[in-house]
């Protein structure tokens, strides 16, 4: 486990920016009176994934060999081979509370979500003003549980003219990996 370079560093910011926004700081230096320097959080790389942490926690896994350490902290995604970053669906508890623009689906659009299905435009209750085109969003059902995320395929100026049938969020992850990926989702290899 090793802290990130600054390649990796800006890789990583500028996918969580797109979902998070400005609020990435929070997610860097929380806003409570975390002044003890354990208390603040890092994101540290082990086996190509990037796992958020208390620095308390990552300092003590330096006492682990690589070999044995699985995994600590929370997943947020890996790093593929040509070095672009994924985020996992393990990501969406730090993402959701931070996210600057959101989607609610209505409960006739969720199962459709969760089974892998894009998000059309009927099944769509509500979503942040003025989101542009291709930006990341989290998708939240209709009573504010964090569902996944996706990227827009359209601002919602043009969605408002959209037929119904029209795809509006591209599926980035769900919950529903959690089940659809059981085996292959916190593996190491």
């Amino acid at each position: 486990m090793r802290a990130l370079t600054e390649e990796e560093t800006q890789t990583l910011f500028s996918k969580l920016a797109n979902y998070t926004g400005r609020s990435l700081n929070n997610l860097i230096q929380p806003p409570s009176d975390a002044s003890k320097e354990g208390e603040r959080y890092v994101f540290r790389l082990h086996d190509s994934r990037v796992y958020y942490m208390k620095l308390s926690i990552a300092n003590l896994a330096t006492s682990i060999s690589r070999e044995n350490l699985l995994s600590l902290g929370t997943c947020l995604g890996k790093f593929t081979k040509t070095g672009k970053f994924r985020l996992h669906i393990t990501a969406l508890d730090i993402i959701a509370p931070h996210a600057r623009y959101k989607v609610w689906i209505k409960p006739n659009g969720e199962m459709p979500f969760l089974y892998g299905g894009n998000i059309v435009k009927a099944h769509i209750g509500r979503w942040s003003e003025d989101c542009p085109e291709h930006q990341g969003v989290v998708v939240f059902s209709m009573d504010d549980k964090p569902l996944g995320f996706g990227v827009t395929a359209r601002s919602t100026a043009e969605t408002r003219r959209l037929d119904p049938t029209s795809i509006t969020v591209f599926r980035q992850a769900d919950v529903g990996e959690y089940l659809r990926e059981e085996d292959t989702l916190f593996t190491t290899t």
